[in-house]
């Protein structure tokens, strides 16, 4: 039994708290462990490759407790508790205060703790939000004791504080500030999403330049970053400007606020080629965990012996393309991003209560990029968010809600896998090529669309600069085969849906033909 009494899971003692530390004094501290690329740029090792979602629970009898979450009772929580600020007492502590977002109408400041020699968690986590400094009152915490005797990591929304247990993972400081905030703004009317966020500056159907706000959700290996950090061949006065890569808060009226000022990029299969991004990730100030290095710095981002979850953090302003700004006025559009194989069309338009129902499938195939046991099953993910507070069907419910409040705001399905798969063929890829040609399309508002019969959502007629033909999904199979793929798909996603109480029914109805 810990002998210290808790005063507030907030309030953090230590033997010493260094506070307000430069970017380079954290890196000082994080010297030891630092391996230094031949751009310059440190590269750490971590114990932990991912994030424990497993270990991840909710501290129960604040919020009700989702589906998909874990529920920790509030005395195991607090017993925890008091038996790490035991331990703290004799640590030396780094404190961490960062800001989230740029806007004042989102005031978000945020504070980590980290024991001094996991210096380089507070560093990667410095560089991924925008300054502030310890005079400010935190609206979150987040505490890591890394060499905890078990890995675990619950959160209490209503206190605002994370407490991550047994794991070095630098992902955990980052998804545990965003979680909180995502259900920050649920409260206030909106709704955080995991979803990358750009604006495509276009010469619409009237001849007129105008801007087009764009929320990208997709799983890991759906190709969301891929597209978020594209130009689409545009060029002056038309052109791509990146905002985010992850999570923005969307207010009731469509407005998306951005959170963060780093990008924690994947390094799997990063080279050259990706022009965008390769400029940012090879800069000085990236900073990496678990990447190839050899004897003399240099770094082979291909070579994923380590782990593909190579990971690092990269400044937001040195990525081509992005603005000076992190917010959109407006997602006029909203696209989730899916990975299927069969009969999901390469692009489709829908209704504000089809767009509830494709938001609760967060659906895709899983890849290499997520569980490499599994590749090629069917994955769902509410939101293609875990990090979800809270029952789900709320979410689902308010996106409904914001859709039908705000009509000049349109929902799309996007297909990046491929269309006609089966025995002995592999499917019809859909290239990056089509993929980004779509989307620049419904930002011109040049496609024609046509209602699908079998699932009533619309598909393309034409669109422009773009041959269709091959992704026309009842190409590939008998009228038996495709009746039988659409029925056992309805059948998942009507399964799927089922599990969720409270869901609007519009949303299940949706789904139907």
């Amino acid at each position: 039994m810990a002998t210290v009494d808790v005063v507030s899971p907030r309030t953090i003692r230590a033997r010493r708290i260094l506070k307000d530390l430069s970017r380079q004094e954290l890196r000082d501290l994080a010297r030891p462990g630092e391996k230094t690329s031949e751009y310059g740029s440190p590269v750490y090792s971590t114990r932990v490759k991912n994030r424990s979602a497993k270990n991840t629970y909710v501290v129960a009898n604040g919020v009700p407790i989702g589906v998909m979450q874990q529920p920790i009772d509030r005395s195991k929580a607090e017993e925890t508790i008091r038996e790490v600020q035991e331990a703290l007492s004799d640590m030396e502590l780094i404190q961490v205060d960062r800001r989230m977002g740029m806007s004042p109408e989102v005031p978000i400041h945020c504070r980590l703790y980290v024991p001094r020699e996991y210096a380089r968690i507070a560093y990667m986590w410095n560089s991924m939000l925008f300054p502030s400094d310890s005079s400010k009152e935190p609206d979150f915490i987040s505490v890591y004791v890394p060499d905890w005797k078990e890995r675990l990591i619950f959160l209490d929304v209503d206190q605002g504080y994370t407490y991550i247990l047994g794991s070095d993972y630098p992902g955990e400081a980052k998804k545990s500030m965003l979680r909180q905030a995502m259900y920050w703004i649920k409260r206030r009317g909106g709704l955080g999403l995991h979803a990358g966020s750009k604006v495509l500056r276009v010469i619409g159907p009237d001849g007129e330049l105008r801007d087009v706000g764009f929320l990208l959700f997709g799983l890991s290996g759906t190709g969301k970053t891929t597209l978020t950090l594209h130009d689409h061949g545009l060029t002056e006065p038309e052109r791509a400007i990146i905002k985010q890569d992850d999570v923005v808060l969307m207010t009731a009226d469509g407005k998306a606020y951005g959170t963060e000022d780093g990008f924690y990029i994947k390094t799997e299969g990063l080279e050259p080629s990706q022009t965008v991004l390769w400029g940012a990730a090879t800069h000085p100030t990236a900073v990496y965990e678990n990447i190839k290095l050899d004897e003399n710095g240099k770094v082979d981002f291909l070579d994923t012996s380590i782990t593909s979850n190579g990971r690092g953090v990269v400044l937001r302003k040195y990525i081509r393309g992005t603005g000076e700004g992190i917010d959109l006025e407006k997602a006029n559009k909203i696209v989730f991003i899916t990975r299927r194989n069969d009969v999901v069309p390469v692009c489709a338009r829908l209704t504000p209560e089809q767009a509830a129902a494709y938001f609760m499938l967060g659906e895709s195939i899983e890849t290499s990029a997520g569980d490499p046991t599994k590749a090629g099953q069917a994955k769902r993910e509410v939101g293609t968010n875990p990090f979800i507070v809270g029952p789900e069907a709320e979410e689902g419910n308010r996106l409904l809600a914001i859709l039908r409040a705000n009509p000049d705001m349109q929902a799309y399905i996007l297909n990046t896998g491929s269309i006609g798969a089966k025995d002995g063929f592999a499917g019809e890829k859909v290239s990056i090529k089509a993929s980004t040609e779509i989307m620049k399309q419904i930002a011109k508002e040049a496609i024609e669309w046509e209602t699908d019969p079998d699932w009533g959502y619309e598909t393309p007629k034409s669109v422009p600069h773009l041959d269709l033909a091959k992704y026309s999904p009842k190409t590939y199979y008998t009228a038996e085969m495709y009746r039988d793929l659409v029925d056992k798909l309805r059948a998942e996603r009507r399964a799927w849906l089922a599990q969720f109480p409270g869901l609007d029914p519009a949303i299940p109805r949706a789904i139907e033909s």
